[in-house]
C-alpha cells in the first residue's frame, strides 16, 4: 500500500487512554460528598481489594510508583557507598531513587528482543558493596525471577521488582507482587489501571510493612483517618522522620473499579497486540517485539517496535514524524539512562558501554495500544507503518 491509497483519519490516535467509567465518577464524586477525600476508608479498601488480586501478604498504596521505589531502599537500609543493580532500559524514577539515597547505580545490559536485564550477566556487577537487585519488568513482560531470585540468595542480596509496567502480568503461574522482598506496581493514567496517579509496594515481610507504611506518612504511628475519624484516637508519635507520600481516598475510589475490570483490560490488550504482530510480522522496515522463553502471562502495557535503520532513509524521531502526519500517537519507552546528560557526566558513560541499551534507544517506537481501540484501529496504524517504510527504503 502506498502513501496516496491510504486515506488519513481525521481524530487523533493517541498513544494511551484510561478506561474510565461511570463507577469511577461515582466512586469520586461519594469521596467529595462526604468531606473526606484524603487517606481513608478508600483506600483501606483499595488495598484489601489489591491484596485479593495479587496475592501478596501486605498492599501499601502510595502517591506514586516512584515513591514506592524510593521508600523500599529506604527501607532497606541501603545508602551511600551501596550499589544497587538495575538496568539503564528503564524509566528515569528507577535509577533517581537509587541516587536519591546515596547509593551508586550499577547497570546490566538488556536482551535488546524482550529488553529486559541479561539475567546471565547479573552476577558479574556485583560487588561487596552490593545490596540490591532492581529488575525492571519491561513493557509487562517478567523477567527470569527464578534466575535472578537465584542469584540474590547465593549473595544475600534484597530484590525489589520495578513492576512499574506489569499489575497483572503473570511469571510461571505465580502473579508478579508475590515473588521477592518487595515489588513496586504504578498507576499513572498511561498504566494498565489507573488512580490519576499512584503506586503500590507488595510485600511478604511483616516487618517491611511496618517501616514502609511509617515512611509512607511522615513516620508517625496514625494516619489522618486514625486520628479524626469518629472511631479513632488524635494522639500519635512520630518514630522516623518519613516522607508525603500517601494515596488519597479520591485516587483510591478510582483504583477500587479498575482492579476489578484489570483482567479484562489484558485480555483485549493481548488481542490488540496479537493482532499488531500479524499485521506487521512481514514489515521488513521493522521488528515486532520479542518474547520470552518460559511460561508467563504478558500484560501487554507497551507495543514496542524497533525501526530497522540500516533499511531506511530516515531516522526513528522522524519516522515518528511520519505517522504524526497520519494522525498517530507514540511514545518512546525508554532513551536510555546511561547516556542522559546527569548520569554521562557523574559516572562517565559512554553511548556503547551498554551497547544493546544504546541500539535499542534509537530504534524504538511505542505504539496506540489500550481496551478502547478497536481492531480498525490497530490495522489503520499498521498500514501507516507499512506505508511509511516502502516510502523510505534505501
Amino acid at each position: 500500500m502506498s502513501v496516496n491509497e491510504l486515506h488519513i483519519r481525521k481524530d487523533f490516535l493517541p498513544l494511551s487512554k484510561p478506561t474510565l467509567k461511570k463507577e469511577e465518577i461515582n466512586e469520586v464524586v461519594s469521596s467529595m460528598k462526604s468531606g473526606w477525600i484524603t487517606t481513608g476508608p478508600k483506600v483501606i479498601e483499595f488495598e484489601k481489594r489489591l491484596q485479593e488480586y495479587t496475592g501478596a501478604k501486605h498492599c501499601i498504596v502510595l502517591n506514586s510508583g516512584t515513591a514506592g521505589l524510593h521508600i523500599a531502599l529506604i527501607a532497606l537500609g541501603i545508602k551511600a557507598g551501596d550499589e544497587v543493580i538495575t538496568t539503564p532500559m528503564t524509566f528515569a524514577a528507577t535509577v533517581n531513587v537509587i541516587e536519591h539515597v546515596g547509593a551508586k547505580p550499577v547497570f546490566v545490559d538488556i536482551n535488546p528482543d524482550t529488553m529486559n536485564i541479561l539475567e546471565d550477566q547479573i552476577e558479574k556487577k556485583i560487588t561487596k558493596k552490593t545490596k540490591a537487585i532492581i529488575p525492571v519488568h519491561f513493557a509487562g513482560q517478567p523477567c527470569d525471577m527464578d534466575r535472578i531470585l537465584s542469584i540474590a540468595k547465593k549473595h544475600k542480596l534484597a530484590v525489589i521488582e520495578d513492576a512499574a509496567h506489569s499489575i497483572g502480568t503473570e511469571y510461571k503461574g505465580r502473579k508478579i507482587g508475590t515473588l521477592s522482598d518487595m515489588t513496586v506496581f504504578s498507576f499513572h493514567p498511561l498504566k494498565n489501571i489507573t488512580t490519576g496517579e499512584g503506586g503500590l509496594i507488595t510485600t511478604k515481610s511483616d516487618k517491611l510493612n511496618e517501616e514502609l507504611r511509617l515512611l509512607r506518612f511522615h513516620g508517625i504511628t496514625a494516619s489522618a483517618w486514625d486520628r479524626y475519624s469518629k472511631k479513632g484516637k488524635v494522639q500519635y508519635e512520630l518514630v522516623i522522620p518519613g516522607f508525603k507520600y500517601n494515596m488519597l481516598d479520591i485516587q483510591a475510589g478510582i483504583g477500587i473499579h479498575q482492579i476489578g475490570r484489570l483482567d479484562g483490560f489484558i485480555e483485549k490488550r493481548t488481542k490488540l497486540a496479537e493482532l499488531y504482530n500479524r499485521e506487521l510480522k512481514n514489515c521488513d522496515g521493522i521488528s515486532i517485539p520479542g518474547v520470552v522463553d518460559y511460561d508467563c502471562r504478558h500484560a501487554w502495557h507497551l507495543y514496542i517496535i524497533k525501526v530497522n535503520l540500516e533499511k531506511l532513509k530516515i531516522s526513528r524521531n522522524e519516522f515518528i514524524d511520519e505517522l504524526k502526519k497520519f494522525n498517530i500517537g507514540t511514545g518512546i519507552h525508554f532513551p536510555a539512562i546511561h547516556i542522559q546528560p546527569y548520569y554521562r557526566k557523574k559516572y562517565g558513560y559512554k553511548k556503547n558501554d551498554y551497547p544493546e541499551s544504546a541500539f535499542v534507544s534509537d530504534r524504538i517506537i511505542s505504539l496506540p495500544l489500550y481496551p478502547r481501540m478497536k481492531a480498525a484501529d490497530v490495522k489503520y496504524v499498521s498500514n501507516a507503518i507499512k506505508c511509511i517504510t516502502e516510502a523510505n527504503k534505501k
